[in-house]
């Protein structure tokens, strides 16, 4: 057996003297490989469902805003431990990587499952919160019970995700994200079109891939593939729940410096690691439930013109086209989680300049292939939003949304680069407010003004303008660290 010693040298070589280039497209390409076929099984549940109606597409919206919450609390651990252990194994201090990966495991388990029997409990209620109409209502119902069911799996599989790639190790994330949608995607042709189970289908077949999707990312933790593993004895061992300094008052050590204590009675307690993760992943946390709040929002926006019978229809189409821009924009994301890892772990190994040069490569790298992006989108937009429903009120409504979104684009990697950055380093408070302007903080009173100045087009232009904003503020918060640095 290959020691833990050997394992941990090697990867220290590696993350330190590759190539910052060479190894973020390394980690960045099964990232990207695994939101490819996450947002093409996403776009896959729209498309089935769409066969059942507008008012079924509308219930995908609904859902997507309850996905979003049970994700946030998923990111929020995985992106915290992952941050946090990444600059532990820098500094080479592997129990402490150990302890930060089982106890985000166990966290999201936690919350996964308080998740799911309050929304079960208040499933009717929840749906209207999220913005669901009368006639959304049934399918929402049905669809979001079984991803109520699969929320401990969405959640912990997030935080193994992310613990993979800040490990390095993001070919086995993509394996177990992949392998989870491409059997979405088959079960979703299986119920719907042969078995007519209709959006319960749907339900049932994202639930079982996401247990399935699970289990394949536990395995390297398992089999040992990994420096760290969900062993309860990393928790257990923490006799203390805070650490103390000499003179006995409670050490606030922030999560950045990330030290190790210089003696064993001296070791940090439990809830030292769980704040750590909280506070460095709390980023994710706005950053995702900001998403679900704006998505509810959104299609409350949407259901003020039922009278004109075309809030379902507005719901739908803006559902779509996040789909749409959410999967263009996943190679951007996937470059900037490949950046993540190289970033926190050089951080923590004092090699600062890896880490610029590790965000320029990322930043251009991305607006580039977002320029390609936005030009196919923006050229074929018609085509794409016909293909998960053709409706000619879907069409109208998707069509310049889509374009806007499109025109956006370029200005999105600023933010997202920067927001991964600070994130990955530790400095969680520019990281909050990056990942929250974005998603909330400009995007949902521009899209309040907008609505209600302009109606319709206003909100088919909101998110456009949040990301642009979004992009000119990010640009002199990075040019300011780096001039530090």
């Amino acid at each position: 057996m290959k020691s833990s010693g050997n394992i941990s040298d090697r990867q220290y070589e590696r993350m330190t003297r590759t190539p910052v280039h060479r190894l973020i497209l390394t980690l960045g390409l099964p990232t990207t490989i695994s939101m490819l076929v996450t947002n093409v099984y996403n776009m896959a549940d729209t498309y089935f469902v769409s066969t059942l109606g507008t008012s079924a597409s509308g219930a995908v919206g609904i859902v997507f805003a309850l996905m979003a919450i049970i994700q946030a609390f998923g990111f929020m651990f995985g992106q915290g431990a992952g941050s946090c252990l990444s600059r532990q194994l820098g500094q080479k201090h592997i129990k402490e990587a150990q302890t930060y990966a089982a106890a985000s495991f166990y966290l999201s388990l936690l919350c996964g499952l308080g998740i799911t029997i309050l929304g079960i409990v208040f499933i009717r209620p929840l749906m209207y919160l999220l913005g669901s109409t009368d006639s959304i209502l049934p399918y929402a119902r049905i669809y979001s019970t079984y991803i109520l069911i699969a929320a401990p799996a969405m959640a912990a599989g997030c935080v193994m995700n992310n613990i993979l790639r800040y490990e390095g190790k993001a070919v086995f994330a993509m394996i177990g994200l992949g392998s989870g949608g491409i059997l979405n995607i088959f079960g979703d042709y299986l119920l719907i079109e042969h078995f007519h189970m209709g959006i319960a289908g749907a339900g049932l077949s994202t639930a079982v891939s996401q247990y399935i999707s699970f289990v394949i990312l536990l395995m390297p933790f398992i089999r040992k593939k990994v420096q760290t593993n969900f062993h309860p004895r990393h928790i257990l061992r923490q006799t203390r729940l805070y650490r103390y300094t000499d003179s006995g008052d409670i050490d606030a050590i922030p999560a950045q410096a990330a030290r190790r204590p210089a003696a064993d009675n001296a070791a940090p307690g439990i809830l030292t690691y769980v704040r750590d993760i909280i506070v460095v992943g709390c980023p994710s946390m706005m950053r995702q439930g900001l998403t679900s709040i704006s998505v509810m929002i959104l299609n409350q926006c949407a259901a003020a013109y039922s009278a004109a019978d075309i809030a379902d229809a507005v719901i739908a189409a803006m559902s779509i086209v996040s789909r749409v821009v959410n999967f263009l924009f996943c190679v951007g994301i996937g470059i900037g989680q490949g950046f993540q890892p190289v970033s926190a772990f050089n951080y923590g190994a004092g090699r600062y300049d890896r880490v610029k040069e590790a965000w320029r490569f990322t930043w251009l790298f991305s607006t580039g292939m977002m320029a390609v992006m936005a030009i196919i989108g923006f050229t074929f937009s018609e085509p794409i939003i016909r293909i998960f429903r053709d409706d000619p009120d879907v069409i109208a409504v998707g069509i310049p949304a889509l374009r806007m979104q499109c025109a956006a684009l370029l200005f999105m990697p600023l933010c997202l680069s920067g927001n991964m950055l600070f994130q990955s380093i530790g400095k969680s408070g520019r990281a909050i407010f990056l990942s929250s302007i974005r998603s909330g903080l400009l995007f949902i009173p521009v899209l309040l003004i907008t609505s209600r100045l302009f109606g319709i087009p206003g909100i088919q232009m909101s998110q456009a303008i949040a990301d642009t904003l979004s992009g000119l503020i990010a640009a002199p918060l990075i040019y300011g660290f780096f001039k530090k640095l």
